[in-house]
């Protein structure tokens, strides 16, 4: 039995521990986001996160992951990434769609190591292949979506302050000391 955090949930796996981490997501998880390209991690498409690690599913065994954070496409909307989806629907990143999930993971994992990532660090960093052939528009939206996540990080340290003062405010009206 494998233990996996995936997107902040714990399962226990009953599998064997050299089945792909992707045929777990997807037929034992019902993930179904991260896509099955070529079984040889050479495309992308099944691209996760592992420990904040940019990671081939399609030929990671589960048994190599046991206890790791895994974090798959399901888990961006909502979430401090989500500028990311919003920058590739601004830039109409998406053609066919197939890649897309594996490509904004990996487009994370970049931003997470390398906040404001050139285009040569991009073109370096993601080694996805499209079909579709939008890498420019990939490159364009990586570079709005961090832009937009400096500004965020910058607002929430302007904000820090004033949300501080309105809990203590709070608190003191709740008699909490």
């Amino acid at each position: 039995m494998s233990i996996l955090i995936v997107n902040g949930a714990t399962h226990e796996i009953e599998a064997d521990p050299q089945m792909p981490l992707l045929w777990v997501l997807r037929d034992k998880l019902g993930l179904t986001g991260t896509k099955f390209g070529c079984g040889i991690a050479a495309c992308g498409a099944c691209t996760v996160l592992v420990d904040g690690v940019v990671t081939r599913a399609c030929t990671m065994p589960i048994g190599a992951v046991d206890g790791s954070q895994i974090t798959t496409i399901e888990s961006v909307a909502e979430s401090k990434w989500e500028p990311v989806q919003q920058a590739w629907v601004e830039k109409q990143v998406v053609q066919c769609g197939y890649c897309q999930s594996g490509m904004i993971m990996a487009s994370i994992g970049l931003l997470e190591r390398t906040p404001t990532p050139s285009r040569e660090q991009i073109r370096e960093s993601i080694d996805n292949l499209c079909r579709c052939g939008t890498y420019q528009r990939v490159e364009d939206a990586i570079l709005l979506a961090a832009e937009r996540l400096v500004e965020s990080r910058k607002q929430a340290v302007v904000d820090a302050p004033k949300r501080a003062a309105s809990r203590k405010k709070w608190r003191r009206k709740a008699g909490i000391r």
